[in-house]
């Protein structure tokens, strides 16, 4: 008799010959385990790993289920390596009744134990729904097949390509193979634990030079080594912001990149969910600054949302480097690039403006007067962003560190980054802030 799909999927998830199955030969109520789990090295590192086995009762979850994807976190605890789930499976096995939702509430308080310990990797590779759609979502990073079902609540008509486009899929793959290849390099990418290093890799200098109008990916290729660029929550805010894992001369570096609009709420979440799983592994973080002050609409979503930002920005003790490429506008410099953010080093093309005000508002509230004798409004916004708005203006006060053009860029982020990697900050003790 052949493996299962789950076994099978799990054997090409692992290293050649690797793959070590655990409780082999545990019984459900009814039989066979729904899963699959076991240990070995993923791209030459140890990790744990289940498979719900939808060829067995449905992949339905019973209390045999839970408690071998327990032991896979315990362990995970314990031995401090990453945890990758591979989530196929119809539902709670209902004939267990309420004993198998308090077994589905040890799961959720395992996955909570392990968050920012171990790196968690969730790859939806059919149904995952109810509250195992919850246990998948509460991974670091959540890896999805386009034709995979993923919701809290059936019967729902969402589809994994909604998820993608809603922020909720990180990275939605064509099939199965894909989306294992994509865990695989983001496993390479992450630390074993928060106490671990991350790798070095080989590298290749990229051969893209930025322009003063750039975009902010575009930005991010020229400082990355070439290739190795994977794009966190592509579908989500897709023109605002980028959010990037990728290394720069060999070490793993996180990027958030804006596009010169507005902050809004979706690219403020966007943002600061890579920043959280960056400062997990103290994985250092550039932030591309070009945002045009804050959206207006929604504006209590947006209010919130910015608090969350900046609350993240603020308590995150990796290494941060702001880079203002273009506009950096009020509330968006304060956020992500001004000391208040906690940046490390802030660094400014030549050809940004950083303002407290849009440059029209400016223009009409400081040269009233001039406005009213005639002057060209064009000429004076111009003279604005030249003199008061001018990145030079705030290196004279301490408020930006150095001043460069486009084309230096990878120079000055790879030899910040080298000279903040022996970081140390410490914090107040304290639980977490409140927003």
């Amino acid at each position: 008799m052949g493996d299962s799909k789950a076994l099978e999927r799990l054997k090409a998830l692992f290293d050649d010959g690797t793959f070590s199955e655990i409780d082999a030969f545990a019984k459900s109520s009814s039989g066979e385990v729904e899963v699959v789990a076991g240990f070995g090295c993923v791209g030459n590192r140890a990790a744990y790993a289940f498979s719900q086995d939808i060829t067995a009762d449905g992949g339905a979850v019973s209390i045999a289920q839970c408690a071998k994807i327990k032991k896979i976190y315990d362990l995970a605890l314990k031995t401090g390596c990453p945890v990758i789930g591979i989530y196929d499976s119809n539902g709670a096995k209902l004939t267990e009744g309420f004993e198998v939702l308090n077994a589905y509430g040890e799961l959720v308080k395992a996955s909570s134990a392990l968050s920012g310990v171990c790196p968690q990797i969730a790859l939806i590779a059919g149904s995952c729904v109810g509250t195992t759609a919850l246990i998948a979502n509460s991974a670091d990073v959540v890896v999805a097949v386009k034709d995979a079902d993923f919701y809290v609540s059936a019967p729902s008509e969402i589809t994994a390509q909604d998820s993608y486009e809603a922020g909720t899929v990180d990275i939605l793959a064509d099939d199965f193979e894909s989306a294992a290849a994509k865990v695989k390099y983001i496993v390479s990418l992450l630390p074993s634990n928060n106490l671990s290093p991350v790798d070095i890799f080989d590298f290749s200098a990229p051969s893209i030079v930025p322009a003063d109008d750039s975009d902010a990916l575009t930005v991010i290729k020229a400082i990355a080594d070439e290739g190795s660029v994977i794009e966190f929550k592509g579908g989500f805010s897709v023109k605002n912001c980028k959010t990037v894992l990728a290394t720069v001369m060999g070490c793993t570096v996180g990027f958030v990149g804006f596009n010169g609009k507005p902050l809004c709420r979706k690219n403020a979440e966007k943002a600061q969910a890579l920043v959280k799983l960056c400062d997990a592994y103290s994985i250092p973080v550039v932030t591309i600054v070009n945002a045009n002050g804050v959206i207006s609409d929604d504006e209590n979503a947006v209010l919130s949302a910015l608090t969350s930002l900046t609350s993240v920005y603020a308590g995150a003790t990796c290494p941060k480097i702001s880079l203002i490429t273009g506009k950096a506008i009020g509330v968006s410099y304060i956020t992500l690039a001004g000391r208040g953010a906690n940046a490390d080093l802030v660094y400014a093309w030549d050809c940004s403006v950083v303002s407290p005000l849009p440059t029209e508002s400016a223009v009409a509230f400081l040269y009233n007067d001039r406005l009213a004798d005639g002057e060209n409004r064009e000429e004076l916004e111009k003279e604005y962003e030249e003199t008061l708005a001018s990145p030079f203006t705030a290196a004279a006060c301490g408020a930006i560190d150095d001043v460069f053009l486009p084309e230096n860029t990878r120079n000055k982020i790879v030899l910040a980054l080298d000279i903040l990697s022996g970081k140390r900050e410490n914090t107040v003790a304290r639980k977490h802030s409140v927003k």
